[in-house]
């Protein structure tokens, strides 16, 4: 059994303009100690996914229907006193911005000792003692002084470190990472990543890594799933999707990465934007901007489709694309070459090119 299995999630929010289906039947599962990638451009669902895992939709958003099963026991049929008892304890999350998820009235030691007292039943002097050990595991210099700094003292790096403490606190068996390197320099960023994978790995916790950035993927996850407009466009184990990428999508975005002496003056673009989730196009949502479209994409919405056996993909399966290619098949097929330099668990500082039409 899986530690986290998420079956036919769809969330909505019902606002002025219309309805707005930010995601729209998503499955997908994590492992326990897996390290699952979720990516695609603003407004293709990610957020609203990590929010629902730990029951934070607010109004005017509802998660419509679905199962989110953790540990086998399904979140959405629990009071709200059940969740909140795994929430922050066996579920822990590090939001985008640090800045906005530390209280600027409180130290940066009390706001993590505060969880470890509530969660673990901890005295004072005890939560303060595992606050600094953390503080200091996560790469804070004198721990035991900035224990007492408030969130302001800190650097935009030092303070994304203390939530990945205040993540790690309690022991989760899951942390949900959603664009934990929002604001940071790309040298900031590179550390946060190699010190979430590897404190990842030593607290044996599984995280479920909200990006846009695929470079970023590739240097944390296992496992890969790729949104568009509130669905799952591709799944993949990630060395699969970098060298063999089966949807349009993914390989636009991949065109999109910059490539260390790449003699382009302007980087590739996907043309156009995310669409208008009250009121998506017929047929495949990523048809007007796909470069392989054909008339038959306007017309049929693809399902996601296990590759290996070209039924529809369920909760298990590794390999998946929602393509007209793997269910109609296209005239022209999908003609794009992909060039992977180097290994792919070093693919910070490589980049992939392709998607483009021969």
């Amino acid at each position: 059994m899986a530690l986290l299995e998420v079956e036919d999630l769809t969330v909505r929010f019902y606002t002025q303009e219309g309805v707005v289906t930010a995601v729209d039947g998503l499955s997908y599962r994590i492992d326990s100690g897996e390290k699952f990638g979720v990516v695609g451009e603003s407004g293709a669902g990610k957020s609203v996914t990590a929010l629902s895992v730990l029951r934070l939709i607010e109004s005017p958003g509802r998660i419509e229907s679905g199962e989110i099963r953790f540990k086998g026991e399904n979140l959405l049929e629990m009071s709200e006193e059940e969740v909140r008892s795994i929430r922050g304890n066996e579920i822990a999350m590090i939001f985008q911005d640090a800045q906005t998820a530390l209280n600027p009235v409180y130290t940066v030691g009390e706001q993590i000792a505060e969880a470890i007292e509530h969660h673990m039943d901890y005295g004072s002097a005890e939560a303060r003692d595992r606050t600094i050990q953390l503080l200091d595991r996560v790469g804070i210099p004198e721990a035991e002084e900035r224990f007492s700094d408030y969130p302001h003292e800190f650097s935009g790096g030092m303070q994304q470190r203390a939530i990945i403490a205040m993540a790690l606190s309690c022991d989760p068996d899951l942390i949900v990472a959603d664009e934990p390197t929002t604001a940071l320099d790309v040298t900031i960023e590179a550390q946060i990543l190699d010190e979430l994978s590897e404190l990842a790995d030593d607290f044996d916790v599984a995280i479920q890594l909200i990006t846009h950035d695929l470079g970023v993927i590739a240097q944390v996850c296992d496992r890969v799933m790729v949104m568009y407009a509130g669905k799952p466009v591709e799944k993949a184990p990630v060395e699969d999707l970098y060298y063999d990428p089966k949807h349009p999508y993914t390989v636009g975005l991949m065109s999109s990465i910059p490539r260390v002496g790449d003699p382009r003056d302007r980087l590739q673009t996907i043309p156009g934007t995310m669409p208008d989730l009250v009121e998506l196009p017929s047929g495949c949502s990523f048809h007007p901007r796909c470069p392989f479209a054909e008339e038959k994409c306007t017309r049929t919405e693809p399902p996601l489709v296990d590759l290996e056996t070209d039924r529809e993909a369920g909760i298990e399966t590794e390999r998946a694309a929602a393509c007209v290619e793997y269910t109609e098949g296209l005239s022209r097929g999908l003609d794009y070459t992909v060039e992977v330099d180097g290994p792919v668990d070093e693919t910070v500082r490589q980049y992939v090119e392709g998607g483009s039409r021969e």
